[in-house]
């Protein structure tokens, strides 16, 4: 659904990527020993320039989302999507980028919220991640690490070796607005 944001003074919609991103994120703050505190909460969403595009893009999401989730609307729309390993040529995955902004919100003192922007120089669903995730396999192999098995995230995992690669390496600058 359409919600406007006061913070953004823009429309949202609801982010496709979501309902995973934020689990990660919530679990971080749980490895790390609750830096953020016990009631740190996280969210993503789509900014959009009208109320009409946040409705329009929140309806045509859940359209993609429930045909891909019922098996018979799934085969139909199979048809028409890239085949397992395809994806954009070259050309498009190097001349991709995307910039994403996270708010941290203090709710007790407003004064301390801060911006920050996380920019990416590739296609984000294929150049990007895929430099991402090579950094990671970088620091698994090369860097210590503190944490001896078990279901980690990058950033209880990885820390601050993770975040110096995604700033070489993978590409992505991250500005405090």
């Amino acid at each position: 659904s359409a919600i406007y944001d006061e913070d953004f003074e823009q429309w949202t919609s609801p982010f496709v990527m979501a309902a995973i991103h934020t689990r990660v994120v919530r679990r971080s703050n749980a490895l790390l020993g609750l830096p953020w505190g016990a009631n740190f909460g996280y969210d993503e969403a789509v900014l959009n320039k009208s109320r009409f595009q946040a409705v329009a893009t929140g309806v045509a999401t859940g359209v993609g989302m429930l045909t891909l989730a019922l098996g018979p609307t799934r085969k139909v729309a199979a048809r028409s999507l890239p085949k397992p390993g395809a994806g954009p040529a070259p050309e498009t995955r190097e001349s991709g980028f995307y910039e994403v902004t996270f708010m941290g919100v203090d709710p007790s003192d407003r004064s301390h919220d801060t911006r920050v922007s996380v920019r990416g120089d590739l296609d984000p669903g294929y150049g990007s991640t895929a430099r991402m995730l090579a950094e990671a396999a970088v620091c698994l192999a090369k860097d210590d690490s503190e944490v001896s098995g078990g279901f980690w995230t990058p950033a209880s995992a990885l820390g601050a070796s993770y975040l110096e690669r995604l700033r070489g390496p993978a590409g992505l600058t991250f500005t405090e607005l």
